[in-house]
């Protein structure tokens, strides 16, 4: 699937007040969904000594396709596409890696 199909799919799906007006719901949603991801992970850790199954990746898989609704949803309310942020973060990255600076800190490096 491409990154254009899918935000036609996932905005659809948008339930939310003021739909393409307010970027503050699907922020937090991003946020939230991305927590989960980390919850998941901790508890991997927690209650199976970080031994990652098939099932855990499935579950994974599901809590990463939200947090990839949240992203197209959040793009599309700033006017952006997933295009768009895709390839900006491949430009910053390989000049970052250019620079030699990938292991740096700080955003603008």
């Amino acid at each position: 699937m491409q990154f254009k199909d899918y935000e036609n799919e996932a905005i659809k799906t948008a339930e939310y007040p003021t739909v393409g007006e307010k970027f503050v719901y699907p922020t937090l949603g991003l946020v939230g969904e991305a927590g989960e991801v980390a919850e998941k992970i901790k508890k991997l850790f927690r209650n199976d000594d970080g031994v990652l199954t098939d099932a855990h990746r499935e579950e994974l898989k599901k809590e990463l396709g939200d947090v990839l609704w949240y992203t197209a949803v959040l793009s599309r309310e700033l006017g952006f596409t997933l295009d768009d942020v895709a390839e900006a973060n491949i430009a910053k990255l390989r000049s970052r890696a250019q620079r030699g600076v990938i292991k740096s800190s700080g955003d603008n490096r």
